[in-house]
């Protein structure tokens, strides 16, 4: 399946946008810490601070205009040309298909090529391996583990820390500046 990242809109954030936002199913217990619901509010709100807090947001849909879900490039640090990115299958029917690898890797070009972002970050649930693949998969490395950083059910857990590089300012091993 092809996809593409096209600049999310206010428009883009209708009632279907909201339901993947919506954490019935328990899909959003690895996308959030909190694990709560987003309003409809809670996202306008979302859209509407991102240009202030430098984050760039997209919509991932597929060829046929299937809107599969989000990416969020930030908010990206100018200083030091780093970015968190985050990304959100949120459409509960193209789940599994290995699409977010194919989002992360559409959005590792956007970030180094477009947005001159010199390294990418992230992290995630020990419990999250589809997560830890497609990240993995689309070129990032693990690149640490946080012990006990989340508390879930009464319990701790880690956080597996994953980044990628842009090869303009790495060597090809992806662990020293050249």
């Amino acid at each position: 399946m092809r996809m593409k990242l096209a600049a999310l809109q206010r428009a883009d954030i209708d009632a279907e946008f909201v339901s993947w936002y919506q954490n019935n199913d328990g899909h959003l217990d690895f996308f959030t810490g909190s694990r709560r619901s987003f309003s409809h509010e809670d996202l306008v709100e979302w859209f509407a601070q991102s240009k202030m807090r430098n984050t760039h947001l997209y919509l991932i849909s597929d060829d046929d205009g299937g809107r599969i879900g989000t990416l969020k490039i930030g908010p990206v640090d100018t200083v030091n040309k780093t970015s968190d990115l985050v990304c959100l299958i949120g459409n509960r029917d193209y789940l599994g298909r290995g699409l977010a690898k194919e989002a992360i890797g559409l959005g590792n070009k956007i970030a180094f090529n477009e947005l001159g972002i010199r390294r990418l970050h992230g992290g995630m649930y020990e419990s999250n391996v589809a997560s830890i693949k497609a990240y993995t998969r689309a070129g990032w490395i693990i690149e640490g583990r946080m012990k006990g950083y989340y508390w879930v059910d009464g319990k701790p857990m880690d956080r597996i820390c994953v980044a990628c590089f842009n090869p303009s300012y790495f060597s090809e091993d992806n662990s020293n500046a050249d």
